[in-house]
């Protein structure tokens, strides 16, 4: 794929991809509700897709724009010792469900992200989280696919090449993370120098 292709289909799937504003303003709106009051976000994907994952729940612990309180949020990747563990007893497909199963609890959240739709560890955390009656949005490639099928809801970007794929998932944890921050923020928020001086 040359530079110019690459900046034509990127430009292509955000026309595209406006399509689904008003269901990551919902996504966002909603956890803003679930995580005050005391649920939590659990997220999965492999590869870029995995940094993803971790790039949402960073912004969640962390802040996106403007001050907020922190909200639990969970990348299922990042501990390694647990990672290597359930990997080596259980099987690579068991890599994210075993943790959904440890960490998910009724009305939480997993966000599910695969390029292909078609991981088998990203599946089996679905259904895992599925049994569990943690809710399950997936943002994925083209459609159809079995990642989409498998959640309660799906963005399914369509492009040609993972890397725009990738690109636009971006887009839409920014998106999600924009309208949780609008929905949390309070009039009261302080910055946060002047809250540790006080």
């Amino acid at each position: 794929m040359g530079m110019e292709n690459h900046l034509h289909d990127l430009a292509q799937a955000l026309v595209d991809f406006r399509a689904d504003a008003a269901v990551l303003d919902r996504w966002g709106r909603d956890l803003a509700g679930l995580l005050d009051a005391g649920g939590r976000l659990l997220a999965c994907g492999n590869g870029g897709s995995a940094a993803q994952a971790q790039h949402l729940t960073a912004e969640l612990v962390g802040r996106y724009d403007g001050e907020r309180q922190p909200f639990p949020a969970v990348s299922l990747h990042c501990d390694t010792s647990a990672v290597t563990a359930i990997v080596n007893d259980y099987g690579a497909d068991e890599l994210f469900a075993r943790q959904v199963r440890a960490h998910g609890r009724p009305g939480d959240v997993l966000v599910c992200l695969s390029t292909s739709g078609s991981s088998g560890n990203v599946l089996a955390a679905a259904r895992a989280a599925a049994d569990l009656g943690v809710r399950t949005w997936a943002l994925t490639g083209p459609e159809p696919n079995p990642l989409a099928a498998a959640c309660d809801e799906a963005v399914a970007v369509e492009a040609p090449s993972t890397a725009t794929v990738q690109e636009i998932h971006l887009v839409a944890v920014h998106m999600i993370c924009e309208s949780l921050d609008a929905a949390a923020r309070t009039p009261a928020a302080r910055p946060v120098d002047e809250a540790v001086a006080s």
